[in-house]
């Protein structure tokens, strides 16, 4: 075989040979690719899913300084002013702030509220009535992990960016909406409440966050 029959024939095997290599790459890029977009795709679906991963325990403070004190009885969730005795006592008012991993941290941290009263646990939740949205507290525990959308869960955020130590907290059902208190009468009652602009400061939705002690 002469040299110029030669050369076509290992130029040949060249081309397949790389040929063979590049199909093996493109096919190996596909599989890993393809792994990743199922990866991606599982958390997009796992995106509104909730899992609690901690728990906080505090007492709720208005702009007054008054604390929050819930009494279901009277179906009533209100700011009062409390001696430090009944401070104590804890009745309605020992709160636990139940804080579930996050996946849009923009839109700031659920969190779920739960109450114990006479050894009874109560959870805070928002319900339609007669075309407004009330504040309930139902007896019940808090979910440890919530599937989808949920009108326990509500949003911290801080109160302003020059007050970072107080918050406000905005149903996750309704964008806008908050946590705030109403005056009706002598009571400060919590109420959910419509915030006025987006760049908008209302002291009636700011809230502090105190420790207590447990014994």
């Amino acid at each position: 075989m002469s040299a110029d029959e030669i050369l076509p024939c290992l130029g040949g095997k060249w081309f397949l040979l790389w040929g063979q290599r590049l199909i093996l790459f493109f096919l190996s890029f596909f599989f890993l690719f393809s792994s990743l977009t199922r990866d991606q795709d599982d958390d997009e679906l796992e995106c509104d899913a909730l899992c609690k991963e901690k728990a906080l325990h505090r007492v709720l403070r208005n702009v007054n300084s008054q604390l929050l004190v819930v009494r279901p009885d009277l179906n009533l969730a209100a700011f009062e002013d409390v001696t430090d005795q009944e401070m104590q006592s804890g009745q309605g008012m020992h709160f636990t702030i139940h804080c579930y991993k996050s996946t849009t941290p923009a839109a700031g941290l659920p969190v779920a509220f739960s109450v114990q009263i006479e050894g009874r646990s109560y959870y805070m939740c928002c319900e339609k009535e007669r075309g407004e949205m009330l504040v309930r507290f139902k007896e019940g525990e808090v979910p440890k992990d919530i599937p989808g959308e949920s009108n326990i869960i509500f949003f911290k955020k801080t109160f302003t960016s020059s007050c970072s130590r107080a918050f406000k907290f905005e149903y996750s059902l309704a964008e806008g909406m908050f946590l705030a208190f109403k005056e009706e009468g002598c009571l400060r009652k919590l109420i959910l409440k419509k915030l006025s602009g987006k760049d908008g400061v209302d002291e009636t939705m700011k809230i502090n966050l105190s420790e207590f002690s447990q014994n």
